[in-house]
């Protein structure tokens, strides 16, 4: 009898319980799921402009208590705290995955010229930095290209999803430029490659579904 793994999720958006849900649907034999929604640590990274000690410390004891329920491995859908979720792996006993690792090494692979597209500023240097320690890794010289679109950001919040993801991929349709991909920081923004319509030939990545993808493969590993 295969052994079912527990597989933990940490959020700062509850739209993203659905998301994943829908994904896990798909499979065949997915893991028992746990789901911890924090919308306050995001707030607080936007309010002090970045991840500082005290969020850093509330992040660690988010992963924590979802290794204290039983999550083998925690996949932290939030790119602005990815960093340190995964770096809260060394002290909190369970292996911490962020979502848009898998997209960020796409990214690096497909070339030089990186749009990456988010629409809350603290975001920008976090994903910047998975980029460019990818890229070093691997020995790629990459121009990373930064577009914010805060004003999609007051649409999320107020629940108008569609007036979102449009705003945004109209923005990424007209300042594309010569990129050579374009990363959605954001996991919220996952639609928006769909929306840029088949006009916009650049690739445009999104970190929900190949970030499951490599978890659920990480998962498996885990003996």
């Amino acid at each position: 009898m295969p052994i079912l793994r527990r597989l933990g999720f940490l959020h700062t958006a509850e739209m993203h319980v659905a998301t994943f849900d829908g994904l896990l649907a798909e499979r065949d034999a997915p893991p028992r799921v746990m789901h911890a929604v924090r919308e306050d640590l995001l707030q607080q990274a936007i309010d002090d402009g970045e991840v500082g000690v005290e969020l850093t410390h509330e992040v660690l004891a988010a992963v924590q208590s979802l290794r204290q329920k039983g999550a083998e491995l925690v996949v932290c859908t939030c790119s602005t705290l990815g960093g340190c979720a995964e770096a809260a792996a060394a002290v909190s006993g369970v292996p911490v995955m962020r979502i848009d690792r898998p997209m960020a090494e796409t990214a690096v692979e497909l070339g030089r010229r990186i749009l990456v597209a988010a629409c809350v500023p603290c975001t920008l240097g976090p994903t910047a930095a998975l980029l460019t320690k990818i890229a070093w890794a691997r020995g790629k010289a990459i121009e990373p290209r930064f577009l914010l679109v805060e004003s999609a950001w007051d649409r999320f919040q107020a629940g108008d999803r569609t007036g979102y993801i449009a705003e945004i991929a109209d923005r990424i349709r007209r300042e594309v430029g010569d990129s050579d991909v374009v990363v959605l920081a954001q996991a919220s923004m996952a639609p928006v490659a769909a929306a840029c319509g088949r006009d916009l030939t650049t690739p445009v990545l999104s970190s929900p579904r190949s970030g499951l993808t490599a978890a659920l493969a990480l998962l498996e590993a885990i003996g």
